[in-house]
């Protein structure tokens, strides 16, 4: 048995759930390195972001012969257009999207932290002219979901394929203003944790987006205390909860996300940090195995990026963490010197919001 299949393996004996049961009821060596609103900086810049509410309507089903608790009914998926004015409203006609999807854990204020501008990525991405689509994941936030088993990772990656879907057409609406959106001419998915799964899991089974931004994932090279959180999470749902904490306490939390972010960042992060719908919890298993088994098919250029001090990943992951994406365009890793696993709200934040752009730009 490979090295790779016998770390899957034990990632998946960890977590402690069968990846083929129904549950019960998230290369080349690495380079270190509501109304609108606009931010000063960007209007002294010449460019004015703003930030419209959007409603997508998805039906919350999977696609894989996994069993997948997901109870297939429609529900609205809130996310915010972050960008320069003239793309949010659709003045500019077709353009490059960037769905930018959570961990377990956040929700879709991790990429656009308003309370601190410094660190808002979508923001800070839109003063450089890129339009961004924030996604609160159904059971997280604007998207809210009664019962957290009634949802799993493969109806995530299937309800993140219905937007990339639905940005193409236009199929989507303002929640205020009678605006019409504006529609995507290619798609790039900027995933974090368990969001970078997911990311990745629609790649490959569509074959739809033009690029992947992978934060933070490791696959099947997760580092112990990320397998020990997935443990804890587990036993929790297992007791009967639809929902369980990210981080046994507020520390916990910290300590798997951050290495270097300011404290008032750690702060307003961990005030808005969310519980994680069951089903997401016990599906973690099969698109563990699923994302493994996958990667190989993936032909979009994809971004792998972590930080030197990533608590969730293991420090010789990601040559092997590339590697498994065999048929992509193109590779590139980036190994962000410092920072732990919440590379957008790190200290060195602008350094990874220049790696991206770099990135972006040369697609």
């Amino acid at each position: 048995m490979s090295f790779r299949a016998r770390a899957l393996l034990t990632v998946v004996l960890a977590v402690g759930i069968s990846p083929l049961a129904a549950p019960a009821t998230g290369a080349p060596a690495p380079a270190p390195v509501a109304a609108p609103t606009a931010t000063p900086a960007a209007a002294d810049r010449g460019t004015e972001v703003v930030s419209r509410t959007v409603s997508f309507n998805l039906t919350n089903t999977g696609h894989s012969l996994l069993s997948c608790p997901a109870d297939n009914k429609a529900y609205p998926v809130r996310a915010r257009l972050v960008g320069p004015r003239q793309k949010v409203l659709g003045y500019v006609g077709s353009t490059r999207m960037n769905v930018l999807v959570h961990d377990a854990g956040t929700g879709g204020w991790f990429w656009s932290l308003r309370q601190h501008p410094a660190y808002d990525y979508a923001t800070q991405l839109g003063r450089q002219g890129e339009l961004s689509v924030v996604l609160d994941r159904l059971g997280y936030d604007k998207s809210p979901l009664a019962n957290g088993r009634s949802t799993c990772l493969d109806a995530q990656a299937h309800m993140l394929h219905q937007v990339v879907q639905h940005l193409f057409s236009g199929i989507y609406d303002f929640t205020q203003g009678g605006f019409t959106p504006p529609h995507a001419s290619s798609v790039v998915v900027h995933g974090h944790g368990t969001g970078g799964a997911i990311a990745q899991l629609e790649a490959a089974r569509y074959d739809d987006v033009a690029g992947l931004v992978l934060m933070s994932w490791a696959g099947s090279n997760a580092s112990q205390l990320a397998v020990d959180q997935a443990r804890q999470q587990t036993s929790a749902c297992l007791t009967g909860s639809g929902y369980a904490a990210y981080g046994a306490s507020r520390a916990a939390f910290q300590r798997l996300l951050f290495a270097s972010a300011p404290a008032a960042v750690r702060r307003t992060a961990t005030a808005q940090r969310n519980a994680t719908p069951c089903g997401d919890v016990t599906s973690l298993a099969s698109t563990l195995l699923s994302s493994v088994l996958t990667a190989g098919q993936v032909e979009a250029p994809v971004l792998l990026m972590s930080g030197s001090k990533d608590a969730r990943v293991r420090r010789d992951a990601t040559q092997d963490t590339a590697a498994s994406f065999r048929n992509s365009e193109k590779v590139t890793t980036r190994v962000i010197a410092g920072a732990g696993s919440a590379l957008p709200l790190e200290k060195s934040a602008p350094r990874t919001r220049a790696a991206v752009l770099r990135w972006l730009r040369a697609l």
